[in-house]
């Protein structure tokens, strides 16, 4: 696996598709929930100009912008009404505030919460962890992702406000050629090679 020097590497590394497995806890119902789920991310290079309209959207100079990316999510949880999914798409900028782009601002077009654009912070540590921390009206969210092998990500996550949850995600890879629905434990297929997904942050 390449080494994780900055934020940007980590996101290029999360470059593809992932199925995901997803437990979540609710901390004042003192209940758990399971989910399925499908993550596509796709890599966009500084310049382009959707990553340029995003800075301009929260006031911050597109030439600051080193990449961001593209997720597409679909998903259902255990809770779910019948034809209940969460599904939707984002785009993200890194714009970092250090030297070395390991920790600074995460633009993104709309929030997984919210459709109101919204704006993070990103911080990759010492032993290449990335945290992501949102802040919303009715919440906040902490997010930690990393990487066990090329192929396998774990995420965790805990939502503090009108909904207190705690999460843990183990996403796997999909090869090439490899249908959501034909990977072990994908669940329910949601349209035409997608599985479900859910994430906070839209990944």
């Amino acid at each position: 696996m390449d080494a994780i020097v900055d934020a940007l590497s980590f996101f290029r590394l999360s470059a593809g598709r992932w199925r995901s497995q997803r437990s979540s806890h609710h901390l004042l119902h003192r209940q758990a929930e399971a989910g399925g789920s499908l993550i596509v991310v796709v890599m966009v290079e500084a310049g382009d100009p959707r990553l340029d309209a995003i800075a301009r959207l929260h006031g911050q100079e597109p030439t600051a912008v080193v990449g961001g990316c593209h997720v597409r999510w679909s998903g259902s949880m255990a809770w779910d009404k019948a034809g209940e999914q969460h599904q939707g798409e984002s785009l993200f900028a890194l714009i970092p505030e250090d030297g070395a782009g390991r920790q600074g601002l995460l633009l993104r077009d709309r929030g997984y919460a919210e459709t109101a654009p919204v704006a993070g912070r990103f911080r990759l540590d010492e032993r290449g962890q990335l945290w992501l921390s949102t802040g919303y009206e009715t919440m906040t969210s902490v997010e930690r992702f990393w990487f066990e092998g090329p192929d396998r990500r774990l995420r965790s996550s805990t939502v503090e406000g009108l909904s207190n949850t705690a999460s843990l995600c183990i996403e796997t890879r999909l090869k090439d050629g490899e249908a959501a629905d034909e990977a072990p434990g994908a669940g329910t297929v949601a349209g035409a090679g997608a599985t479900p997904a859910l994430s906070l942050l839209g990944w």
